[in-house]
């Protein structure tokens, strides 16, 4: 409750303004207007005071001091006799004993005291921002279900369309056929009713007074002609005939049988004389069937099946009404082998739909992405707003350093081995305005970390070392940037050097088509030294001039959206994500979708780390409070409410589910290439991956996965951001997995797991050491292969008999040498017949151990006697080579 004045309070008490100034004045607050105001301390000392006065101040301290509750207890012991197990167990007497305890409070006590008029302005303020929300969310949920009422409204008009339309077909058709009918019965049916009425009469009139014949069980029902007052039977609960009769207008009995009435009778008559068809010609004596039965239709259905980015086979299967097993069937048809329950992509399930003979349309958003869209905004007056520059080129080329030259700090040195692994954001303040910069890797793994940095920049910045040249990564820094459609500016680096050449640069990229503006072309170079400061001054007007010439403008005032450069987990603060502000400001408190993330913007630091309390276009921050740690190239947009951002999250992952569930549906041909390598064995090498930053995860993820070939296969079963937790080393000692942490160590639970499962974890700080010593497993892994090397060949000249060797070939080595203990092979016009050992190696007689180019001997085949003059004998050996990539 706010402070009220003193006229106010008066009124309350029932007192004058004058006397109530009084008694605040001998209470020693002293008042000079009547509309002054009087606070809740200021009423509790005038209370205290009139007590005192009138004598209530002993009673209230003798109420303080009198206690508040009183509590009782008692106790009472009685005894009990328990009879024994048995007809003769002894019994037993046991002590019960019953406590009570009873507390009297005293009734001034329970009085509640008075809410602190600030508790309750929370209250009221809270409920406040609740009825807003619930109004919000009610405004959203009446125009889904309006959105929902006007799309059931259009298909039932169309439903009801085409039933009219086909209730008109079939009632043309039955008027056809009725005519048709009608202008046959004439003809058809004129004997049978001059037959009928001799039949009528004959009748007997003694059958109606007929006595009562007992009942048989073959009763037939005949048709009654006679006069409804000539039956004696009882009559049938069916009310009387129109003409005021007594009798029933429905069934009666006469004789033991059931009669019908003249209508009933007339009826039977006209069903009995029409033909009963047979089971084949059923739908052709009724082409168009009854009016109230099914009726196959005439030509095929096509339906209007709406389609999204994925869907259930079973979903689609239903919105074609058909069944699934028959969608199923088409997709194998197609090559695609998957079941009811997977979900297919958006360009497969249109073919199914067109070969069923369908109609695919797009599906019509009314999900929380659509609403999210129609929210975000960014109409508004465009201001100037910053470049955002990115420095790219090769590693070791001065990137990091001429960025450290310009904000003044030392990064540099503070990079493992010296190079930069992480994607960096700062924003800069000069003389000539604010620039913010963007520093990429340069190492060959980092290559999405380029093309990101590509994507998000205004301007690209390729730095170019003067004494090393145009090198790969600079060649894709280039393509990165013509990619991306941004200007290109060249620093050339290192000019303090003495082996500096600024013209070999500048010849180096004119064969990529990147031509300085003093030979013609259109890129600036402008030649800088990071360690000395020469010319940076110019690079920065450069990029100035640049921003001036391309107009760089965005909407400053609203809601932000804008990418996400780099994430990360950090275990006192959470899920931290470096994100780039494109448009709006970015606020503390604001609810951010960020991929399949959401969460809460709880504080903004800039790259100091800085605490800051918003952040405009062109501004990077990082940002606390994310559910998770968000990819890196994600775009973030800010909502005002806490609820559509997680809807459009769990839409997203849903989605993102889906995708990862259709990618997994096998193509025909990979079964049959499978099927076929099965006698292959690949050997696995399992890998768990876990860095400081979700960049280098994705750099590490694909430059071990690249290491992969037809022997042994690299398989990253994990990987993350964060420390090595107890569910990694689980995960990896089940799958006897690698665990590598890349700046980042395991906690205790997970080196509890890794030494009781004596799991192998490796931690590197440098991209180098990871893929080095990867290729050194994958190396281990590939095992050895067995080549064998001719190392001489001998040609027979003639064939010599002996009683102990056999055959024994006089031989003239041609190539290389022959040696005893090793394999030979008979070769006759370059083709192999035998193969086998040598039993003798004899030079004049003596036994020898090799015999070399240009020498004669005699060689003796083991268990083979048919070698012939003119052949061949081909000495090798078998060496064992360790296999590499």
């Amino acid at each position: 409750m706010s402070d009220v004045t003193v006229k106010q309070l008066a009124k309350v008490l029932g007192m004058t303004d004058d006397k109530l100034l009084a008694q605040l004045a001998e209470a020693g607050m002293t008042f000079n207007s009547v509309d002054q105001p009087v606070s809740s301390t200021e009423k509790v000392k005038l209370l205290g005071f009139l007590r005192r006065t009138h004598g209530k101040g002993e009673a209230a301290a003798a109420e303080t001091t009198a206690p508040r509750q009183i509590t009782l207890k008692r106790k009472t012991v009685s005894e009990i006799t328990v009879a024994g197990v048995g007809p003769r167990g002894p019994s037993k007497t046991v002590n019960v004993e019953v406590r009570q305890k009873r507390t009297y409070v005293k009734r001034s006590s329970m009085t509640d005291e008075p809410e602190v008029d600030s508790e309750r302005e929370d209250a009221l303020r809270k409920l406040q921002e609740s009825q807003t929300k619930r109004e919000a969310e009610d405004l959203l949920i009446q125009e889904k279900d309006k959105r929902r009422h006007d799309e059931e409204a259009r298909l039932r008009a169309i439903e009801d369309a085409k039933r009219q339309a086909e209730e008109g077909r079939l009632r043309a058709e039955t008027e056809a056929r009725a005519a048709a009918e009608e202008a046959a019965k004439p003809r058809k049916e004129e004997p049978a009713r001059v037959d009928a009425a001799p039949k009528v009469a004959a009748t007997p009139a003694p059958a109606a007074a007929a006595a009562p014949q007992p009942p048989r069980k073959d009763h037939r029902v005949r048709d009654a002609v006679d006069e409804p007052a000539r039956h004696k039977g009882p009559r049938a609960p069916r009310g009387r005939e129109e003409g005021g009769s007594d009798e029933p207008a429905g069934k009666t009995y006469f004789g033991a049988e059931l009669h019908l009435s003249k209508a009933g009778s007339e009826r039977r008559g006209a069903a009995k004389k029409k033909p009963r068809p047979r089971p084949g010609e059923m739908q052709k004596q009724q082409p168009g069937g009854p009016a109230h039965g099914f009726s196959r239709p005439t030509a095929p259905v096509v339906r209007e099946v709406a389609i999204g980015e994925s869907i259930i086979v079973a979903d689609l299967a239903q919105k074609m009404a058909v069944k699934g097993a028959e969608v199923v069937k088409k997709l194998f048809k197609m090559g695609v082998m998957a079941t009811i329950n997977q979900a297919i992509d958006h360009d497969t399930a249109v073919l199914v739909v067109e070969e069923m003979g369908h109609t695919a349309v797009a599906e019509i958003g009314t999900d929380a992405e659509s609403v999210l869209v129609a929210k975000t905004d960014n109409a508004g007056d465009k201001e100037t707003r910053p470049p955002v520059v990115t420095i790219m080129g090769h590693v070791d080329h001065g990137k990091t350093s001429l960025l450290d030259y310009i904000r003044r700090t030392k990064v540099a040195s503070g990079e493992a081995g010296g190079i930069t692994q992480h994607i960096g954001a700062y924003h800069v303040e000069t003389g000539k305005g604010v620039v913010s910069f963007l520093d990429t890797p340069g190492h060959a793994a980092f290559t999405s970390m380029r093309s990101r940095g590509a994507k998000l920049t205004d301007i690209v910045v390729l730095v170019v070392a003067a004494d090393d040249g145009v090198m790969p990564q600079t060649i894709e820094a280039v393509q990165h940037a013509r990619a991306a459609g941004v200007p290109l500016i060249v620093a050339v680096n290192k000019m303090d050097k003495p082996d500096a050449e600024a013209d070999k640069v500048k010849q180096g990229l004119v064969q990529h088509e990147v031509v300085p503006e003093e030979w013609g072309g259109d890129t600036i170079f402008v030649p800088v030294s990071a360690k000395t400061g020469d010319g940076v001054d110019a690079l920065l007007d450069a990029i100035l001039v640049q921003a001036e010439v391309m107009e760089l403008k965005a909407v400053k005032d609203g809601l932000a959206s804008g990418v996400v450069i780099e994430s990360s987990l950090d275990k006192g603060r959470g899920p931290v994500a470096t994100v780039l502000v494109q448009q709006g400001t970015l606020k503390k408190g604001d609810f951010l979708v960020c991929g399949v993330e959401y969460g809460r913007v709880r504080a903004l630091f800039d790259e100091t780390g800085k605490q800051v309390e918003s952040a405009g276009p062109s501004i990077p921050v990082q940002v606390l409070g994310m559910s998770g740690v968000p990819e890196a190239g994600d775009d973030f947009v800010a909502v005002a409410d806490e609820r559509l951002a997680k809807d459009v999250a769990q839409q997203r992952q849903q989605k993102r589910r889906e995708s990862r569930l259709f990618k997994k549906s096998t193509k025909l041909e990979d079964v049959m290439s499978q099927m076929g390598n099965q006698g292959e064995t690949q050997r696995v090498l399992n890998l768990v991956v876990k860095a400081d930053v979700q960049g280098s995860v994705e750099a590490l993820r694909d430059s071990l996965t690249s290491l992969t070939n037809d022997i042994v296969r690299v398989n990253v079963i994990a990987s993350g951001v964060g420390g090595i937790t107890e569910s990694d080393a689980t995960l990896a000692a089940a799958s006897k997995a690698i665990v590598i942490g890349f700046n980042v160590r395991a906690d205790a639970s997970a080196r509890k797991v890794i030494n009781e499962s004596d799991l192998d974890i490796r931690y590197f700080s440098i991209i180098y050491d990871v893929i080095d010593q990867v290729k050194q497993a994958v190396t281990g892994l590939l095992g050895t292969e067995i080549r064998e090397d001719i190392i001489g060949t001998a040609q027979v000249r003639d064939v010599f008999r002996s009683s102990k060797f056999g055959a024994i070939a006089g031989c003239m080595i041609i190539e290389g040498t022959v040696k005893r203990n090793k394999p030979i092979r008979v070769l006759r016009e370059n083709t192999v017949i035998y193969q086998g050992e040598l039993e003798s190696l004899r030079r004049f007689k003596e036994n020898v151990d090799e015999v070399r180019n240009g020498m004669e001997c005699g060689i003796g085949v083991k268990q083979y006697n048919d070698v012939k003059p003119g052949d061949q004998i081909e000495c090798y050996e078998r060496v064992e080579i360790q296999r590499t990539l």
